[in-house]
């Protein structure tokens, strides 16, 4: 009986071992991962921004083409056109609105 206990012991304290050293490893891999995670949102931000500034610089391209003489880019002109209109139309409106 007593032997039963003492292997029944031995044996709830190699688990109890084995699950310290699998909590210890599984806390340094959540580590690793949130450091790579951090990483990764990182450089998700750049690439969301350089997409952003291409996006931009794709925008300015077309209108610059636009300007030149382009006939595909024709009606992308007309568009900004028309809101720098509208823009211009608003800045006089809340001047006069404003007494100036």
């Amino acid at each position: 009986m007593l032997q039963d206990l003492e292997n029944n012991f031995s044996e709830l304290e190699k688990k109890i071992l084995l699950l310290q050293k699998n909590y210890k490893n599984l806390t340094e891999r959540l580590s690793e991962l949130t450091v790579e995670h951090e990483d990764l949102k990182k450089k998700y931000d750049e690439e969301r921004k350089r997409n952003q500034v291409l996006a931009e610089e794709q925008k300015n391209i077309k209108l610059y083409s636009a300007i030149s003489g382009n006939p595909e880019h024709n009606r992308l002109m007309k568009n900004h056109i028309n809101r720098l209109v509208k823009e211009i139309d608003f800045c006089i409106a809340q001047l006069q609105n404003s007494g100036l």
